[in-house]
């Protein structure tokens, strides 16, 4: 069913005039305007053609919203949320968003901060005990610049230091080397077993902290025990009672080991079912399980400075990982493209077993495309270009997890 809500490709020269109150300024709260409804139906006709190109026709089973000034102007539900049963995707369907989990655990921290809970320059070793590693600190967790060592390796029994080696032009680059070490853990891992392994074990380092940017679950399942540390109660239930109540998404909940007997799997893109694994009750950098109504909602909240102060909101857009160059950097629990003169784009893509996930914010535009999947599609993040509908210029960029 195709719900001709929301459009999808604006161009420039034709689109409505419709207009926010405010212009994003990134340091005060956006008060939208609402659109009108010739506007919704323009943008309705021109994404359906392209959702039918870039996702229809290649076997997509999820769901799919785009949103201007808060509104939704397209949704659709395709495919099954179990392929076993055929229960039908709809709009209370939940999907695990994968690293799109990470925003919620990143403003969090930063909603602690505001709170006075917390500093982002205190060490990490003042909230977790035994913490190991020296001059690592909460803001390099959150940029992903600790250099500690990654645990989908040490968990699953290998482990990685990185060196240099000489391409085949001669050139002197990085390399990854990856080194058996085996493990006793059984069963499913928590947070603790992570940090437990850090505290006993002292697996290398990749580097230095604030060394350099290197993308890493590690930092984002250790903010989880931080945020534990810092209320008193889990994560999960942080998750529920400050920010998925408060802010109406009423589908949305932390996935963990308690969580286990209703598993619903996800599958590869032969419909092969993923089963549970070891990692996978470990949270904060993943097992968000949301809807894409739901994220819509966290959206609205983060442009109306309802969970946190628009000037926090701003300091996490700031590039940090600037020592390498490119248009993609990172903030503080936010992927960045940067492009001049284009707008800016704020976004976290996912991924983790079958499910891929798109949340691509165009903040200056106040646009929004929200994709999620549970059979594993990689025109998934292909269709976050479908972006382009609200800005009008042609979007080729490949954002990935």
């Amino acid at each position: 069913m195709i719900i001709p809500v929301l459009s999808f490709l604006v161009m420039a020269c034709g689109a409505p005039s419709e207009t926010k109150e405010v212009a994003l300024a990134h340091k005060e709260a956006v008060h939208f305007t609402p659109l009108s409804n010739k506007a919704k139906e323009y943008y309705a006709n021109l994404i359906q053609p392209l959702y039918e190109k870039q996702l229809l026709r290649t076997g997509f089973n999820g769901a799919i919203l785009l949103a201007k000034n808060g509104e939704i102007v397209f949704e659709d539900y395709r495919g099954a949320i179990n392929l076993k049963t055929q229960e039908p995707i709809t709009a209370s369907s939940t999907f695990h968003v994968a690293s799109v989990s990470k925003t919620f655990t990143a403003m969090s921290i930063l909603h602690l901060m505001e709170q006075g809970k917390i500093e982002l320059d205190d060490p990490v070793s003042r909230y977790l005990n035994g913490f190991p590693y020296s001059g690592v600190t909460i803001k390099n967790l959150l940029s992903h610049r600790s250099g500690l060592p990654k645990y989908e390796l040490f968990l699953a029994g290998t482990r990685s230091y990185v060196t240099r080696k000489k391409n085949k032009k001669g050139r002197w680059v990085k390399h990854t080397v990856i080194i058996k070490d085996p493990v006793r853990l059984t069963g499913f891992s928590s947070n603790y077993d992570v940090l437990r392994f850090l505290v006993e074990r002292r697996p290398p380092v990749e580097s230095n902290p604030n060394r350099r940017y290197s993308y890493n679950n590690t930092n984002y399942a250790l903010l989880a025990l931080v945020i534990e540390k810092i209320t008193g109660i889990t994560y999960p239930q942080y998750m529920k009672d400050s920010v998925f109540t408060p802010l109406g998404m009423k589908d949305s909940y932390v996935f963990s080991i308690k969580d286990t007997g209703n598993y619903t799997p996800s599958y590869n893109y032969k419909k092969t079912p993923f089963p549970l694994e070891k990692l996978d009750c470990i949270y904060g950098d993943k097992n968000v399980y949301s809807t894409v109504r739901d994220l819509l909602q966290w959206d609205k909240a983060l442009y109306s400075g309802s969970f946190i102060r628009p000037e926090t909101l701003a300091m996490s857009y700031d590039p940090l990982s600037n020592e390498t160059r490119g248009y993609k950097n990172y903030g503080l629990g936010w992927h960045l493209y940067i492009k001049q003169p284009d707008p800016p784009i704020v976004y976290h893509n996912g991924w983790w077993h079958g499910n891929n996930a798109v949340f691509r914010r165009l903040i200056n535009d106040t646009a929004t495309v929200i994709i999620l999947g549970n059979k594993f599609n990689r025109n998934i993040w292909t269709a976050g270009n479908l972006s382009s509908v609200f800005t009008g210029r042609a979007d080729t960029t490949l954002l990935e997890e």
